[in-house]
């Protein structure tokens, strides 16, 4: 029997190649699926790497809906995502490629479309929250592929535990004590749904293993929810810091962030404090969702044994 074409983008990201990855290690998986790399660089080393493996790299790009046709080729599932665009405009660049992306799809006749989701501010805050556009943008998008005639699931990944690298990262205490501090608006009860993003093929692996049982599902994909506390605690126990959370007033941390995405980001951790991630059924969400993954999920701990801070 001749294998499914599994055609995934961003096979050179964490999301995509985790995907990529996870099908070809699966004895399950790869006995069922070929796959094909869809990336904007042939000549990337995750490419590269993944070429050495038996994967066909297919070079396009979605904002070139030229380049689709050959992506999507004989592909009877997709794996797909929109990059949220920070220099701007990343609703209406992200529902142009998302859209160019589905026509194709459709005029290809691929039967199965999984679609990097998110939650949606805007619908979860009852119109309070109105400038998250890269939630909402996503999560509009699966709204639109739910009307098509196709079969389609939702992987919509937590808050990443890479971002205490980088942009949660604890910066030095004010007091000049050499302790640390994550500091930010949220209350230290406020649960983030916390995912290690190189996991993401664990919960698509199992929606190509079953997809019949996950069709038009949402997968709210988190290893599990974390308070600001605990975060800063797991943090500690594992760097040999001393790590607090701290509640800053909210226009104070407001002025903190980057002015061409201030409003935005503001916002994106109202959302987190005075709604939850996914919204008021968010731990019931987060915790069918990690029961479906296929394999073990990094906790925090393991994830920043894996990936120590580098403090500053």
């Amino acid at each position: 029997m001749s294998k499914k074409l599994l055609a995934v983008f961003g096979a050179t990201g964490n999301q995509g190649g985790s995907v990529a990855n996870f099908v070809l290690n699966d004895p399950q998986l790869s006995e069922e699926y070929a796959v094909r790399a869809i990336t904007r660089d042939a000549s990337n080393p995750r490419a590269e790497a993944l070429k050495s493996k038996g994967v066909e790299i297919v070079e396009a790009d979605l904002s070139n809906p030229s380049s689709l046709k050959s992506a999507l080729k004989d592909a009877h599932t997709v794996y797909a995502l929109t990059n949220t665009q920070y220099s701007g405009n990343t609703k209406e660049i992200e529902t142009t490629q998302a859209k160019a992306l589905c026509d194709e799809a459709l005029n290809q006749g691929v039967k199965y479309l999984i679609w990097s989701s998110m939650s949606h501010p805007r619908k979860i805050s009852g119109g309070n929250l109105s400038h998250i556009d890269h939630f909402d943008v996503k999560a509009e998008i699966e709204q639109h592929i739910r009307s098509l005639p196709i079969k389609s699931a939702f992987f919509a990944p937590g808050s990443f535990m890479q971002n205490f690298s980088h942009t949660m990262k604890p910066r030095p205490s004010p007091a000049g004590d050499g302790t640390y501090v994550i500091a930010n608006l949220c209350n230290p009860s406020t649960k983030l749904p916390l995912i290690d993003i190189t996991d993401t093929g664990k919960w698509i692996g199992a929606i190509l293993a079953e997809p019949d049982k996950y069709e038009g599902k949402f997968l709210a994909a988190a290893q599990s929810m974390y308070s600001m506390t605990e975060i800063a605690d797991i943090v500690s126990k594992v760097s040999g810091k001393t790590v607090k959370h701290t509640q800053l007033p909210d226009e104070v941390f407001k002025g903190f962030l980057p002015e061409g995405f201030r409003q935005e980001l503001f916002e994106m951790f109202l959302l987190f404090r005075d709604y939850g991630y996914y919204g008021e059924e968010m731990e019931g969400l987060v915790d069918w969702a990690a029961k479906q993954a296929k394999g073990h999920l990094n906790t925090l701990k393991e994830y920043l044994e894996k990936e120590p801070i580098a403090f500053d």
